[in-house]
């Protein structure tokens, strides 16, 4: 049977702007499922930023921090686990995970950077990238107002 070309699903008939939202999607959904992952694996100060307007090279960050060098090591192979196996995708590349200060998982469009305490505190990665939209994240509930 001979599609259309028209009536074909493939990148060459889709309009740039479905590609790139389909990606941004998909990369939203990495990005929140690394931070879920290090939620859950009690990651620390997390924070997912929002990094398309400022970089065409990758969409998000995801910045945690952990307490020991075990800790680092459970959190980036929980979030390989979950982005590879259950979601599917592949990882480009890691660095820093035989001396675990700053581990850092690349998936293309979604960069984790997973830190000790000193090391993030030293490299302050949110305000380098202080032009970055932060993105809420469902367990960070803010402050109700003080009641006058």
């Amino acid at each position: 049977m001979l599609l259309h070309p028209m009536n074909a699903t493939s990148p060459l008939t889709e309009t740039p702007s479905a590609t790139s939202d389909a990606r941004a999607d998909r990369s939203l959904q990495l990005a929140m499922a690394a931070a879920q992952t290090a939620e859950e694996n009690r990651g620390q100060e997390i924070v997912l930023l929002d990094m398309r307007s400022i970089t065409p090279e990758f969409d998000y960050f995801v910045i945690a921090t952990g307490n020991s060098r075990r800790q680092l090591h459970a959190i980036s192979e929980e979030i390989d686990h979950r982005l590879e196996d259950d979601l599917g995708d592949k990882r480009m590349g890691i660095e820093g995970y035989s001396e675990s200060r700053w581990i850092l998982l690349d998936y293309g469009s979604v960069v984790v950077h997973l830190f000790d305490r000193d090391t993030r505190d030293y490299y302050a990665l949110e305000d380098l990238w202080d032009g970055a939209v932060r993105v809420p994240l469902p367990w960070d509930k803010e402050e109700p107002p003080a009641a006058e």
